[in-house]
């Protein structure tokens, strides 16, 4: 799995924030009238520490946020204060390295079990869960396997919104693992590639960078700053529609998530990637840990 993390018993002990108290993490909880609970109604960021802070901080709040507006929930508390929330967490727990937190904001308790948001009798409920996550490495690479689940157009579900309703991902993600393969490819509407269940996917070919277009994947922030990497380290940039042709043919290809930064791919549909070296990928490793070392220094 592309998640995998070293199990720590420290995490057996965490405090974890619901609506700015602090409780063991046996007794966290929140009510079933919760809108995420119910429906699925909310938005999430996840976050990495670093150095005791949060690398890219600004670029998580502003995708909250939009998702909050675009979904109109009502009473959202300031970023300032969920920052203040965030650090506050942190600070009780100790925490300062090796650190993923999993922020969820949703729509807020129900009177009832009912879709319209009109019943929500409560402001957002808001939850940080910072655990000790330390990912797995996979030197040779991860293998992917490309479902029939497509990411689809922005009317029927945006993909631009990081919302709890992940039905569609949590489908391509278990026909990947009942493959045998550690993340699912998905493809776009019109079957160019995509992006993956949880992560994004960069190829390279001929010495450029190829990514898809984003218009049918998340604004994802990793995804981002090695856009803006590859850029200044002269690297050829194209974010563009390409087929599985030209992934099976890719020099290298990677993903990319704010939990394990950059892991290659080994093979995609039973088809190795590359001959081994991954120069452009290995460049842009050592240059996403130096911006992380100036983001939180």
């Amino acid at each position: 799995m592309t998640h995998d993390y070293l199990a720590d018993p420290r995490n057996e002990t965490i405090l974890i924030d619901v609506n700015g108290e602090l409780f063991p993490r046996a007794e966290a909880k929140v009510s079933v009238f919760d809108s995420g609970f119910m429906l699925g109604d909310g938005v999430w960021e996840g976050l990495r520490v670093h150095k005791g802070k949060i690398p890219f901080l600004d670029r998580h709040m502003d995708r909250l946020f939009e998702g909050a507006k675009t979904l109109d929930f009502a009473n959202m508390p300031s970023r300032d204060e969920i920052i203040t929330r965030l650090h506050a967490c942190l600070e009780a727990n100790g925490m300062e390295e090796g650190v993923h937190i999993r922020l969820m904001v949703t729509r807020g308790e129900r009177s009832t079990p009912y879709q319209d948001p009109r019943v929500t009798i409560t402001p957002p409920t808001i939850v940080i869960i910072p655990e000790y996550k330390t990912p797995v490495a996979h030197h040779e690479g991860v293998n992917l396997f490309t479902v029939h689940v497509r990411r689809g157009f922005p009317d029927v579900q945006d993909q631009k919104l990081n919302s709890h309703s992940k039905i569609n991902c949590i489908m391509a993600c278990i026909q990947a693992a009942k493959a045998g393969a550690d993340e699912a490819l998905m493809l776009d509407p019109h079957g160019f590639v995509a992006t993956c269940n949880s992560t994004h996917f960069f190829i390279v070919r001929k010495g450029e960078l190829w990514t898809s277009t984003g218009e049918y994947c998340l604004g994802g922030i990793t995804r981002g700053v090695i856009l803006e990497l590859a850029a200044e380290e002269g690297i050829t940039v194209r974010e563009k529609s390409f087929s599985l042709t030209d992934v099976y043919g890719a020099e290298e290809a990677f993903i990319t998530g704010t939990f394990a930064g950059l892991t290659p791919v080994k093979s995609v549909d039973d088809r190795q990637i590359g001959e081994g070296a991954r120069p452009v990928m290995d460049s842009l490793i050592a240059a996403y840990l130096a911006r992380i070392d100036k983001e939180c220094a």
